[in-house]
């Protein structure tokens, strides 16, 4: 069953009973999953920012966009409109497709992967999630790839709590560990 029929015949019913929405837009959804990387020390080299470019466009299935540094800092050897990063914002069925991808196939194929710490979920429900190779993703083949580099993602929802975001990434399947109050 697609994530999003599921969320609809699934997890709403079960949301709206453990917290008792009395509608179903009081339930919280995740609106948008943005994925962010910083090009780092590797800013200068044109060729570099390329493959982060299409390997992103290719992992989220629409074109990134290039972020430019908003002001210089000399520490850092960065200079203002230089390109820091690269980023995409999903939203609707690509949003979709992609987390079904993300629980079901990348997060399984990460090394020594035990789960995802429930601290990483913020005090209104966001989920942020960091990796350090992008080959995990399908789209990426381990042989063609010159350049490992690593990529954020984030779950943005419209929980109000940190309760409510959690139970709906569970729910959603999101592999969470188990951890143990001390």
């Amino acid at each position: 069953m697609r994530l999003q029929e599921k969320y609809k015949k699934e997890i709403l019913p079960k949301l709206k009973e453990k917290f008792g929405y009395k509608n179903a837009m009081q339930a919280p959804r995740i609106t948008k999953v943005a994925i962010n990387v910083g090009v780092g020390r590797n800013a200068k080299e044109k060729a570099y920012i390329d493959e982060v470019v299409k390997s992103v466009g290719r992992i989220a299935g629409q074109k990134p966009v290039e972020t430019k540094a908003k002001k210089s800092i000399a520490t850092f050897k960065v200079r203002q409109g230089m390109i820091v990063g690269v980023a995409v914002t999903l939203r609707g069925r690509r949003m979709y497709d992609f987390l079904e991808k993300l629980v079901n196939i990348s997060f399984p194929r990460v090394r020594d992967f035990r789960g995802i710490s429930q601290s990483q979920v913020d005090r209104t429900g966001n989920l942020s999630v960091g990796f350090r190779e992008h080959i995990v993703f399908p789209e990426i083949r381990a042989d063609e790839v010159d350049n490992v580099h690593g990529l954020e993602i984030c779950v943005a929802t419209t929980a109000k709590t940190r309760d409510e975001g959690l139970y709906l990434l569970k729910l959603m399947g999101f592999p969470f560990k188990e951890e143990t109050k001390k």
